[in-house]
This record gives C-alpha cells, sequence and structure tokens, in this order.
C-alpha cells in the first residue's frame, strides 16, 4: 500500500481524502491555485451533463474535499448519496491524494508567475482572508515575490502557493502520468484550443455529444461567458463567498507578470526553476504544448 504524503495548512488538510470512498467514475481536478481549477471543473460538469444552462454548483456538487470550512461528515455523507457521476477538486499534490486504479484524475497547471499574480489578485477578493497581510495590494519592496520563491511546499505555505507548491504539484502529476488515468493539461493550451480540450477530455472520460451540443458546451465555457455570469459560474457565486464573483474571473490572460518584476526577480525565478526542471519540462509547465509535451 502507497503512503500518502501529508499535507496540513490552515486552510487545508489532506487526510480529509480518507473519509471519500472513491468509484471507478470518478473524476478528480487537481490544481495548484488558480491553475484553472474551476474552468475544469466547469467542463467537466458540462460534459456530465450534456447541457449548457446546467446549474454547475461547483462548490457542492464538485466540492473541494481538502478545505476544512465544511465539515467532513457533510461532504462524505452528500457525496456518497449522489447516484450520478462524481467530481471533486483537490489543490493537494497527487503524493497526498488516494490513488484508484479506475478513476480518473485530471492535473491543470499554468505558468507559475501567471498563477501567483492572479493568486494575489484572488486572496484579496476574499473577505477576511488567512493571506491577507501576505498579499498587500502594494508590493513595492518585493517581499510577496520574495515569498513566492522562498516558501515551502507544505503547511503554511503550502496554502499560500509558494514556488515550491507548484513543482511538487508537477513532479507529483509527472510521476504518474504513464498511468492511463492521470491526465496533464495546460491553461495556456485550453486557451488556444478549448475546443480542443473539450474534445480531449470527453476522449478520456468515455463521454460523447454530438457535434452541435459539444459547440454549445464550448460556447458556454468561453471565459467571456463564464465572467458575465460569474454568479453562475464562480465558486459559491451569488452567496457573498467573496466581494466580487466577477473578479474571480479577472482576466484569464497569460503574461501578467510582465513588466511588474525587476530583472533580479526575474533571474531569481529563473535560477530555481533550472535547478529543478529540465529545459523540457519547464517549458511545458510555463507554456503547455507550445513548449513541449511533458517527459
Amino acid at each position: 500500500m502507497t503512503v500518502r504524503k501529508l499535507y496540513l495548512g490552515p486552510l487545508t488538510d489532506n487526510r480529509r481524502w480518507d473519509s471519500v470512498d472513491i468509484r471507478p467514475d470518478d473524476v478528480i481536478v487537481v490544481t495548484p491555485p488558480k491553475c484553472g481549477t474551476t474552468w475544469m471543473q466547469t467542463i467537466v460538469a458540462l460534459l456530465f451533463s450534456g447541457d449548457p444552462e446546467v446549474e454547475t454548483e461547483l462548490s457542492v456538487k464538485m466540492p473541494w474535499v481538502d478545505i476544512r470550512l465544511r465539515e467532513m461528515p457533510e461532504v462524505a455523507e452528500r457525496l456518497a448519496a449522489m447516484t450520478t457521476r462524481r467530481s471533486m477538486k483537490s489543490h493537494t499534490p497527487m503524493d497526498g491524494l488516494p490513488l484508484h486504479d479506475r478513476a480518473h484524475y485530471i492535473c491543470v497547471f499554468r505558468h507559475p508567475l501567471d498563477a501567483h499574480f492572479s493568486y494575489r489578485k484572488h486572496v484579496r477578493n476574499i473577505p477576511m482572508s488567512f493571506f491577507d497581510s501576505w498579499y498587500p495590494e502594494d508590493d513595492a519592496d518585493g517581499i510577496t515575490f520574495r515569498r513566492f520563491l522562498d516558501g515551502g511546499a507544505e503547511g503554511f505555505d503550502g496554502d499560500a502557493m509558494p514556488l515550491a507548491h507548484i513543482l511538487r504539484h508537477y513532479e507529483a502529476a509527472t510521476a504518474l502520468a504513464d498511468r492511463p488515468n492521470v491526465s496533464l493539461f495546460h491553461y495556456a493550451d485550453m486557451t488556444r484550443d478549448l475546443a480542443g480540450t473539450f474534445d480531449r477530455l470527453a476522449a478520456l472520460l468515455g463521454i460523447s455529444h454530438p457535434p452541435h451540443v459539444l459547440d454549445r458546451l464550448v460556447q458556454t465555457a468561453t471565459f467571456d461567458n463564464m465572467k458575465a455570469r460569474a454568479e453562475r459560474f464562480a465558486p459559491s457565486g451569488g452567496k457573498g463567498f467573496m466581494k466580487s464573483d466577477s473578479g474571480f474571473f479577472h482576466s484569464g490572460t497569460s503574461g501578467k507578470w510582465v513588466g511588474k518584476l525587476t530583472d533580479k526577480e526575474l533571474s531569481a525565478y529563473d535560477e530555481i526553476m533550472n535547478a529543478h526542471l529540465s529545459p523540457k519540462d519547464r517549458a511545458w509547465l510555463e507554456f503547455g504544448s507550445q513548449g513541449h509535451s511533458p517527459a
């Protein structure tokens, strides 16, 4: 039996997965924060239903199992009562999750610098965030970015999403990428070819819809549509979980760091990335298939 790594923080606890009875047709979306989690969950929900108007209600119907904000017995009971195909989400690296032989794990990544700047915006959009002091509006002295570079991959730092946590996610996912039920996707590829993302995911999950239905599902999952209907698509949308539901879908663009980091900061980032990743792996983690596919 494989021993799972322990990942604990003030917000998350991967031991909560011990209460979930994984089913063979489950779909588990596994990502570092702000790497396309909600987007991929929405695509899964649309493919499951075949209905562009389906009420996704991700936080309830496709719960974030790791988060401590809901009592785990209630989450486990709700999951156990589901009679249709299920999906869940996790921000825990793959080596901290229960690995079922047939359930499918969808691992989504994004350029680490884009994820970092998106996370800064996200934290400031949550009332009474754990990490307000870590992500001030003004980072003129660069402390926030140094924490991103220097933070560890576990515990409090893990919840605060430092670079080490993203790299740990990538290392754990690629170590299992030869399994037929572990698949890696990239935010940049989803942006460049959303229809292709739907096609690939549908094939992996054994789902088929007529072309005209699939076209409508793709249009529903475009960034502009999800932002325009943020109360429907944002996690816990319309419930006051965030200061602004539309703010959750801030821009959906890449290159957020351009012009915001000094040469010294970029050099420090490059040094860490080059120390941990091969050129091929770094190119994929940053740019997806236009870099190279992961080994």
